[in-house]
């Protein structure tokens, strides 16, 4: 019994099964980069990537179709690729930090002031509005970012007032408004 399940697990080289599992990570990594690059409106990227990505796609699938029946473990590494390759390449999209937010904090008025300019200070331009709560006036504070800033951003919130109550939206479209002469040199 232990020789048949060796030998079903040992029907497929090392080799072969480390180039069917790295090969399909790259690629599914690559795939789910394209996939939110597009969404994003980054349409060069999302193209090379596109292009690069059934390049890899071919060729690893072409590697797994072939012989299957006699080594169908072959499909299970080709499986478990595909799910590694979404997860890292969700970890690599959230390093990349592509994209832009609104962060919306709304905050006590009486903390508000040192709020607005620990986030001016640090560079980042912020809207703030007036705004009634159930029991106090509270102040709401607009920041539009690049997503990749955003743990900065929280940091001086919460160091500021760990009490405020923050929102992020992703945001496909910014038109006017100010940036910082900074900001611009940075981006």
């Amino acid at each position: 019994m232990w020789e048949t399940i060796w030998t079903f697990l040992s029907s497929v080289p090392l080799w072969e099964v480390l180039l069917i599992l790295i090969a399909k990570v790259v690629e599914v990594s690559v795939s789910t980069l394209r996939i939110i690059f597009i969404g994003k409106g980054l349409r060069k990227p999302g193209t090379i990537l596109a292009l690069f990505e059934i390049l890899l796609w071919v060729f690893i699938a072409s590697r797994v179709i072939t012989g299957i029946q006699e080594t169908p473990l072959k499909g299970i590494y080709y499986s478990i690729g595909f799910a590694a390759g979404v997860y890292l390449g969700s970890i690599i999209e959230a390093k990349l930090g592509v994209g832009r937010i609104l962060i919306q904090a709304i905050i006590m008025k009486e903390e508000a002031s040192k709020v607005l300019n620990g986030l001016r200070d640090a560079g980042y331009a912020v809207t703030s509005l007036d705004a009634q709560g159930k029991y106090k006036e509270r102040e709401v504070l607009m920041i539009f970012a690049n997503r990749k800033n955003k743990q900065n951003i929280l940091h001086i919130i919460n160091e500021t007032d760990d009490d405020a109550l923050v929102v992020t939206n992703d945001v496909s479209m910014v038109s006017g408004g100010f940036v910082s002469p900074w900001r611009r040199l940075i981006k």
